[in-house]
Formats: structure tokens, sequence, C-alpha cells
């Protein structure tokens, strides 16, 4: 490894040069520090891909990362100060600055560490060359360990010894295969791989947080269907969720997306990989400690709305898509439709889902007052009452005219009343 600067090609982007950044950058200065940015900002600059966060490392220990911090009037949290982490906060940005570290002790899933100023023992100590890439804040890069090779060939690699690197942190098994969905090209690295089998059982000592979030961002990544199949093959994807799972569904759905241009979610796709059976999306719920909102959206897999099958007249389509709303009703159909086996290319099916696109869900267009207005006294009559008028508007397409809808309302009411 070298610590020698690559002068070709140079980072250069707007978030390099941000005034925050740069205040956090003089403030490490004035202690004689050498703080660079590193990892995720880095890799995505040079190949074009959003960044979303900009860590920095630093030669800075951490009590000393927070007193220049605080001498420069920025904000220092000590968040991860066991790991050299302090948060500095400039112009309300906050930004994780850690100190360069070594592992002392690694279980699989805690690190003791010990701070260095050695820029290759830090890089050593990372998971994938294209993770350990670094940049001055002039833009010059610095590549310890091979990684811009493997970032220009679509090559997820650990640093040295993988087992060695998965030992020290068996997220990594997950983190090896969710990176190779999302910037590799489909194939995986047969050394990494090979490793990741071997110690696979380590999983089953992860929490259920940490498997959740990798999983997730997995599922939803560009080359995910190729890796998950690399996955089940290998017996892996069987101890990340323990379900019965449906590879060629997933990437049915996949492909489905695809072709109807929808963004992935990866909430839909663990239902399509994983909720084969009732009970199933409740066992995954508990499982991956899914949220509330989470757990609702798998379940939507059993919808029972016989408007969801492209079979049925556009008209019961519409009553499913107002009783389960736009969101959950075009869930429902891509999930049947995967199931289906139906291409990605049915029309049929294409124009099902599509339907929220091209139909907006209307309002219940009278309420309680308007039948107490209608002499009924408040209680559960009023509630009887609109329940059979909503019947009847989703049973007739939804009619518009209001005066139609008056005189079913009028007639439900007295009805009630005699």
């Amino acid at each position: 490894m070298t610590d020698s600067a690559i002068k070709w090609p140079r980072v250069n982007a707007a978030w390099l040069h941000a005034p925050a950044l740069e205040k956090v950058f003089a403030a490490l200065a004035k202690g004689g520090a050498t703080t660079r940015v590193v990892g995720g900002a880095v890799r995505n600059t040079l190949i074009d891909r959003p960044v979303n966060e900009v860590d920095i490392a630093t030669t800075a220990p951490p009590e000393e990362t927070e007193r220049l911090a605080r001498a420069a009037g920025l904000g220092a949290h000590p968040t991860g100060i066991d790991h050299g982490t302090i948060t500095v906060v400039a112009d309300g940005q906050p930004y994780e600055v850690t100190t360069l570290r070594r592992d002392v002790e690694t279980d699989g899933r805690h690190a003791v560490v010990a701070f260095t100023g050695d820029w290759n023992e830090d890089a050593s100590r990372r998971d994938f060359t294209i993770n350990a890439l670094y940049c001055d804040p002039d833009g010059t890069l610095y590549d310890p360990v091979g990684g811009l090779d493997d970032l220009r060939k679509h090559h997820v690699r650990f640093i040295g010894d993988a087992k060695q690197r998965i030992r020290e942190d068996f997220l990594r098994i997950l983190r090896f295969f969710r990176f190779s969905a999302q910037y590799g090209d489909g194939h995986i690295d047969p050394t990494g791989l090979a490793a990741a089998e071997e110690l696979k059982d380590g999983l089953i000592l992860l929490s259920a947080e940490r498997v959740r979030a990798e999983m997730l961002k997995l599922l939803a990544a560009p080359n995910a269907p190729e890796v998950l199949a690399v996955m089940y093959k290998a017996g892996i994807l069987q101890l990340a969720i323990r379900t019965l799972i449906e590879p060629d569904r997933f990437a049915r759905l996949a492909a489905i997306e695809a072709a109807l241009g929808e963004t992935p979610d990866p909430v839909t796709r663990l239902a399509a990989l994983a909720v084969i059976h009732p009970g199933d999306e409740t066992f995954l719920a508990e499982q991956l400690k899914l949220s509330n909102a989470e757990a609702s959206r798998i379940a939507i897999a059993f919808a029972t709305e016989p408007g969801i099958d492209p079979e049925t007249s556009e008209a019961v389509g519409r009553a499913a898509l107002y009783k389960l709303g736009p969101e959950n009703f075009k869930r429902a159909v891509l999930l049947a439709w995967a199931r289906s086996e139906a291409p990605p290319s049915s029309q049929n099916w294409r124009a099902r889902a599509l339907l929220p696109d091209r139909w907006t869900v209307p309002k219940l267009p009278v309420s309680g007052s308007d039948v107490i207005a209608l002499g009924l006294a408040p209680g559960p009559a009023i509630g009887n009452v609109l329940q059979a008028f909503e019947n009847w508007w989703m049973g007739n397409n939804f009619p518009s005219d209001a005066e139609l809808q008056r005189s079913v309302l009028k007639d439900l009411a007295a009805k009630a009343l005699a």
C-alpha cells in the first residue's frame, strides 16, 4: 500500500467546496492535523452518483478534534467517542469526523480500536477497496488499496484477507452483497463469495436492526435479482430472511418495475421475495423489526379486493383503488402480477397497475351532518346510512351527479327512520 496521491482524476464536486465543510477543514488545520474526506462521498463523486453524506477522517485525536471545533465556534458532539467519532456542526450541517484507527480486538459485532496517525493502517481496517478512497480539501485523491481500479471495473473486493474482514464484523457479509448489487455489474468476487459462504453462520449473531437496514438497501439495489440468486444458492439469504424465499418472484417484480419505470420500493420487494403464505408478513415484521408502516405495506401482499385482478372491469378496479388507496393499490397489483407469472409486457396488468395514474380517487361526497339534516338523531344509525350510501356509490362507479346523490341519501335516511 502507499499513501502517495493520485494526480488524476481529481475529486471535483460542489460539496467539497461547501462553506460549511471548508470551516471544518480550517478548524482542524489550525491544530496541524491532516484531514481528508473518506468513503462514499469520494466513491460516488468519481462515478457521478449522488452524495448523501460526507464523512471525514483526521489524524487529530478525538478530544483534539472536539477542542479545535469548539475553538472555531463550531458545534462538537462526541457521538462515537469510543471509536473516535466527533460530530462537528458547521452552519447547521453535521459532519462525522473520525480519527484514523486500527482494530485491536473484534468479536464479529463490535470492535475495540486504537487511534493512529497512519493512513495505511486506517485504510487496511476498512471493508472494501472502493470504500477506502480519500481526498484532500483541494481534491487530491488518495488510493492506498487499489479502490479506484476496482471502482472502474465495477469490482467489489474485500481489503486484504476477506475472511479476516468478515470475522471483524459479520455484517460485512450482507454489505458485500449489497455493495455488489449497488456498485458491481452483477458478478460476485469469488474470493469474497467463498469467505462469505464459509462464515455465513455469523449472521445469526447480528441484531435484527442491523440486518434490516442492510437488507432493505440490498433489495432496492440495481443488480439485486442477480445478487440475491447467488446468496440463495450459497444458503446465505436464508439466514438473513428466515421464511420461505422466492428469488424468481423477486426477479419478476424487479422486471415489472423496470417495465413500468417504477422506482424500486424495498418493502414491496421484500413482500415479493419472502411473503409466500399467510403469517409470513407477521413473522417478517417481528424478525426484522419492521416499523408499523413497513409491516402494513408487506401485509398488502394478501389483499383480496377483486379489482386487483385485471380480468375484472375497470369499475371494479376503481372500487379496489378507493378502498386501498393509491399506494397500497399499486403495490397489491404489482405483487399479484409477480405471483401470476404474467410477463412484464402484459398490457392488461400494466393498465391495472397504472389505474391510479389516470383516475383520481374521489372523496365521499356526503357526511354525517348531511344525514342529520334529513332527520336522523346522532348515533349508530348515522354510520349505517353513510356505509349504505358508500356501498351504493362504489357499486355504481362513483356517480358525481349531486342531485342523484341527494336522492339516494334521502331514501336511505328514510328507510333508517321507518
